[in-house]
Formats: structure tokens, C-alpha cells, sequence
């Protein structure tokens, strides 16, 4: 970087989370701004006493202001640094999946693989990219120029369309990436089952991809069981529950769109119709209908959305969680098991631990937990960022 760089200086004392790693600077730390910097530039951060703390992406419009893109002062980021960024996730991801019989995980997982705002997955040979920040987008061409040195015959998909990128000023983006142009659905192997992903209008990037161990495990724990998928979305822990032997799963979604793919995955794997069905309507209202039909399960999945996208929404995130555990815990036969998952970052591991023991007393049920589960490892957790430690999950059984 040149010295005529743009200069950000922090306040006093508010350095400390840069020296911890942690690559967000907020508005109100920042002291003031030497330069001009448009979005997406990239900006030398120092301290009150103008010592360098390495360099960072501008962005004007966000209440992050700042996005740490390396922590050493002497680092040049240009377009070698994004290679060698992208490097080293594609051989972690190549470390991870040896072996496997999975064509489909999470390439690189932004501020966890050391490039903030930039996620890609990888279904089979598509390539799903987000790019939700100011600094990811400045450097979009650079990225998408070395992946397809990597994957020279791969699809590309841009799904930039997060609220991430209205909170940076940027304009939503999706659509293909060049030519070849992929088809709307593709098919991925995960653990020996098929599963159709629908990438243009899927939620998120078409599939939950950070879930693939807890369906494992869930695959393992169902024979002979009679099995609920609340929040179901395409039913992949349906198609485990009935690969391992449940006896009867039903998917329950609010969207008639995903339950039409999880149909499919139903064909995709050979799986029974006569132990499978589905409920198209909200969560809340079919575990009330449940209960007031007096219908028991052996194994209840609870995978919802986020809840809370921000701290002001976290007390009602509390309660929409404690309300569906409940009624779930209602459900289940003694010895029953729950799967039990907040996606939400600003939900940490001991309040929802307390939400879930919380709802047990309510629901007069003696419950104890067997397992904490979190997301698989290729949607590593950075220790500086404890934001990317964001999936969090209690193995539950009823006495």
C-alpha cells in the first residue's frame, strides 16, 4: 500500500479489539479519517498514538465502518494477498473433505477464513458466492478471476442479496456469474444420501450446509422412531431420519416451494412414501395443534430460523425459542429426544441452554442433555470472532 493511503485513526482505548483480532472497527471508535476513501477502499488503521494496526476495507455506510483485512502493518493487500487467502481455505476445505463422500460444503466462510464479507460454497460443481461487504465487493473481480483458475470448469452463481448488503449501501445482486450459466437446481451428494438445491431462490445459499454432522447424528438415533422436522425447509434431516430407519417422519414448513424439493430428495434417495409426510403451515400453530390432538413423538427436530438479527431482538428471540421448546417437550414419549437449534448469533450457547432448561420446568418434563452440537467444521469458528460461532444445538432427552 502506498503511503498516501487513506488513514484511519481510532480513539483512545478503543484499539483493543483490533489487538484481539477481532476485524470490526465501528463508527464511533474512530477518532477521524486522513484521505478520502470511497467503499471498498482499502485504509491503514492506526491507534491514538499513531502506531500501525494493520489494514482494513472502508465502508462508509455501515455502522461497521472498518473491516480488518490483515492485523500486520506490513502486509500488502492486493491481489496476491487474495490469493493466497483463497488458497489456504480451499486446502482446509480439501483437508476436511478426504475421502468423503460429500461434493458440497462452505469454501470460505468470510471473517473465519480471513476475508470479511466473502462466502462461497461449493455444491458439486457450482459455485454459490456471496459478497456482502463494502471491502468483498471492491475486490468481487480479483476473487472471481482466481476461482476460476481453481475450478476452471465450475458454474458460478452470484447470490449477493443478503440484508448485509443493504446495511453497506450496496445493491442487491444475483444472477450468474459469466457463462457457462448453471441450472436453477443442482444435485449434491452428502453422506451417501442426494439432495436437489434449489441455488436461485433458495434461502440463504440453497442449503443448509453447517447442519451436515447434526443430520448424521440424527440418522443414527431414529430406528423404529416416529419423528417430527419442525422448520423443516428441504427435509434433510427428514431424508436421515428415514435413512436410518424411523418409522414415520413428517416435515413441517411454511413454504410450499421447499416442501416441493424435500418430495423430491424423497424420490432422489429411493425413501418410502407411506413413511413420510408433510404440513405446510407455521411451526407454532402445528406443535399447538399437536398437542391439542394429543399426538406423541419419539424425536423432535426444532431448526428455525434466526431469530434475532439484533441485540434490541433478543428478548423476543428468548421467547419465541422457550415457546417452541416447550410445546415440543409437550410432545415427546418418555425417553423421547430433541434436537434442539438457535442459528442466532446474538443468542450465545448459555442463554439458550437457560431458555431450553427453562422450558423443561414449564413443561414439567425432567430433561437432560446428551450432546451439544454446533456447526460442521468446514463453517469454522474464528476465536477472535465469536460471531462465527453462531449455530448452537442441545441433544435433549425427556424422562
Amino acid at each position: 500500500m502506498s503511503n498516501r493511503s487513506p488513514v484511519v485513526t481510532l480513539l483512545q482505548g478503543r484499539e483493543g479489539s483490533v489487538l484481539r483480532r477481532h476485524p470490526w472497527i465501528f463508527s464511533g471508535a474512530i477518532r477521524n479519517v486522513k484521505g478520502s476513501p470511497a467503499p471498498g477502499d482499502t485504509v491503514h488503521v492506526l491507534d491514538s498514538t499513531g502506531h500501525p494496526l494493520g489494514w482494513a476495507a472502508w465502508s462508509p455506510q455501515s455502522q461497521i465502518r472498518a473491516r480488518m483485512w490483515t492485523f500486520d502493518a506490513e502486509e500488502i493487500v492486493d491481489e496476491e494477498f487474495f490469493r493466497r487467502r483463497i488458497s489456504s481455505a480451499i486446502t482446509l476445505r480439501d483437508r476436511l473433505f478426504v475421502n468423503t463422500d460429500c461434493n458440497a460444503f462452505r469454501l470460505l466462510a468470510s471473517e473465519a477464513d480471513l476475508l470479511p464479507g466473502v462466502i462461497i460454497d461449493r455444491y458439486d460443481n457450482t459455485l454459490l458466492l456471496q459478497f456482502l461487504s463494502a471491502g468483498a465487493e471492491r475486490w468481487k473481480d480479483v476473487i472471481i478471476s482466481f476461482l476460476r483458475e481453481y475450478y476452471a470448469d465450475a458454474f458460478l452463481y452470484e447470490r449477493s442479496d443478503g440484508d448485509a448488503r443493504v446495511k453497506e449501501g450496496l445493491a442487491v445482486r444475483a444472477g450468474p456469474v459469466g457463462s457457462p450459466v448453471p441450472a436453477a437446481h443442482c444435485l449434491i451428494r452428502e453422506h451417501g444420501l442426494r439432495f436437489a438445491v434449489d441455488i436461485v431462490a433458495g434461502h440463504k445459499t440453497g442449503f443448509y450446509l453447517d447442519q451436515r454432522d447434526n443430520r448424521a447424528l440424527l440418522g443414527t438415533m431414529v430406528e423404529g422412531a416416529e419423528v417430527l422436522n419442525c422448520f423443516s425447509y428441504t427435509g434433510a434431516f427428514a431424508m436421515y431420519a428415514l435413512a436410518g430407519g424411523a418409522i414415520r417422519v413428517t416435515d413441517v414448513d411454511v413454504s410450499a416451494d421447499a416442501l416441493a424439493i424435500a418430495r423430491r430428495n424423497l424420490t432422489l434417495n429411493d425413501l418410502s412414501e407411506n413413511r413420510y409426510e408433510q404440513m405446510q403451515m407455521d411451526v407454532f400453530s402445528c406443535l399447538r395443534r399437536c398437542r391439542d390432538e394429543a399426538r406423541q413423538f419419539d424425536v423432535i427436530v426444532l431448526d428455525p430460523p434466526k431469530f434475532a438479527t439484533s441485540k434490541s431482538q433478543v428478548d423476543r428471540a428468548a421467547r419465541g425459542y422457550k415457546d417452541i421448546n416447550l410445546l415440543a417437550m409437550k410432545l415427546l414419549r418418555p425417553s423421547g429426544l430433541l434436537f434442539t437449534f438457535s442459528c442466532s448469533g446474538h443468542i450465545p450457547l448459555p442463554l439458550f441452554s437457560k431458555i431450553v432448561a427453562d422450558a423443561a420446568v414449564d413443561a414439567r418434563r425432567h430433561v437432560r442433555t446428551l450432546r451439544m452440537m454446533t456447526q460442521a467444521p468446514d463453517h469454522p469458528m474464528a476465536s477472535a470472532v465469536p460471531e462465527s460461532w453462531y449455530l448452537k444445538g442441545l441433544l435433549c432427552i425427556m424422562d
